[in-house]
């Protein structure tokens, strides 16, 4: 068995790779890595999107959990998000959260929040990966009335959209909303949101069957949702993924609000009130030159983290921020919560809209999308973090890197789940740019099947 943690939590193919024995192993590894220094019975919350397979993995990691003397409450369907604020808000000493995220549904996935509601870090991660792959010996085997229990958080749901409410004091009245939940975690929790707030809904993929999640719709397929918005002449519309920690927006020409532009957006007007601490937005090294460039003209400061949302956050707490998150929709407002959160981002972006009194469009226009193309080689997983060693593949990278220095940037990096390298390139001539980075992308295949 190899590594098991990506940059977001354990995943692979359910009951192939992530299989009912690991989610066990994990269920028992984690509650007791995070619980250990307890002096009572920890209680961990789990929680699930809606793929067919978080049933069988729930039921193998409630029981892991058990198994070590650790109690499970159990909230069902609910954000990814809303496990990181709950956490805190019933004072417990965990979360778990089931989801591929964006992912197809033959994927899921596991990842752990600690009891401040942050997802854990590298060392918690490899603790919990050491301990299943060869410590597994220390872990308690209590008997009797010392076994866990498991409960059911029967206000979860209702608990995070009361939470949601509250973070805003704007109403929606009079704005027409497009939703496209991709039949994932969010669809119950949005809606009642904004309806709750005033807005008027119109929304698509909003009924999860187990297997439609993320099926040609929500944050990774956006074409639906801009046509959508259109069709029914709304003022704005949002897209969330599976879990619903990633939210895009589309403004009522059917124009794409990616996760620059809405941190750009948020930004300005947090800015313009006294709220973005130090002046600063924590993007990553993937964001769009664009949002450097409208920081400039608007004298806020734009730091790059790594790729990643948890690397976004580590930055963020780190210095002090309290606005961070990626060019994918994954927007952190650390002033009320503590992971990126997709409808509490339409919430706040909402708000900017209400109070400025501008269109979606406006508001975006405020940085200008400077061209970039992304392009992805499908590799030997097992050989993917290791391209740089390949020479023939480093001399490749070098020579375009030196094609595009005098007019835009070029940058690699690997997926953290899945088997792929992705290669982005930023510039003025977009033909040029997909040229080279399909060939770049062909020959990586090639070299590392």
């Amino acid at each position: 068995m190899g590594k098991l943690f990506g940059t977001d939590g354990v995943r692979g193919v359910a009951n192939i790779e992530l299989t009912g024995e690991l989610a066990f192993q994990l269920g028992r590894a984690g509650a007791y890595v995070l619980t250990k220094e307890t002096k009572h019975a920890p209680r961990i919350l789990v929680a699930m999107d809606t793929r067919i397979s978080g049933d069988m993995l729930e039921s193998a990691l409630v029981a892991g959990i058990l198994s070590v003397g650790a109690h499970a409450i159990q909230a069902g369907v609910i954000p990814t998000p809303a496990v990181a604020y709950l956490v805190r808000h019933y004072r417990l000493d965990a979360g778990v959260v089931i989801s591929a995220s964006h992912n197809p549904v033959e994927y899921n996935g596991i990842k752990f929040f600690n009891s401040e509601g942050y997802k854990l870090s590298d060392n918690l991660e490899n603790e919990i990966e050491e301990i299943i792959l060869s410590r597994q010996e220390i872990l308690p085997a209590p008997t009797g009335g010392q076994i866990g229990t498991k409960s059911i958080a029967e206000d979860a749901l209702d608990d995070y959209i009361a939470f949601l409410e509250k973070t805003t004091t704007a109403r929606f009245d009079g704005l027409k909303i497009a939703l496209d939940c991709a039949n994932g975690a969010s669809y119950k929790a949005a809606p009642i949101a904004l309806l709750d707030l005033g807005a008027k809904m119109c929304i698509i993929h909003n009924e999860p069957d187990g297997t439609n999640i993320n099926e040609n719709c929500g944050s990774t397929h956006i074409e639906e949702l801009q046509a959508f918005v259109k069709e029914h002449q709304a003022d704005v519309g949002f897209a969330f993924d599976g879990d619903a920690d990633r939210c895009l927006a589309v403004d009522e020409n059917g124009e794409l609000i990616d996760g620059d532009r809405i941190l750009a957006v948020c930004g300005k007007y947090m800015k313009e009130h006294q709220a973005l601490e130090k002046n600063t937005i924590v993007g990553t090294v993937m964001s769009n030159l664009g949002l450097s460039i409208m920081g400039k003209a608007n004298d806020i400061m734009i730091k790059q983290a790594n790729v990643g949302d948890r690397y976004v956050l580590e930055q963020m707490l780190k210095e002090g921020y309290n606005l961070g998150g990626e060019q994918s929709g994954h927007i952190i407002f650390l002033d009320h919560n503590t992971t990126g959160d997709g409808v509490l981002t339409a919430i706040q972006f909402l708000t900017v809209m209400v109070r400025t009194g501008k269109k979606a469009s406006e508001l975006a226009s405020v940085m200008e999308v400077l061209p970039q193309v992304l392009v992805n080689a499908r590799v030997n997983n097992a050989k993917k973090n290791t391209y740089l060693e390949v020479p023939a593949i480093a001399e490749a990278i070098h020579a375009l890197e030196e094609q595009f220095s005098g007019d835009g940037r070029v940058l690699i990096r690997t997926s953290g789940t899945e088997p792929l390298i992705r290669i982005m390139i930023e510039g003025k001539d977009t033909k040029k740019m997909r040229q080279e980075a399909e060939k770049l992308a062909a020959f990586i295949e090639d070299q590392l099947q």
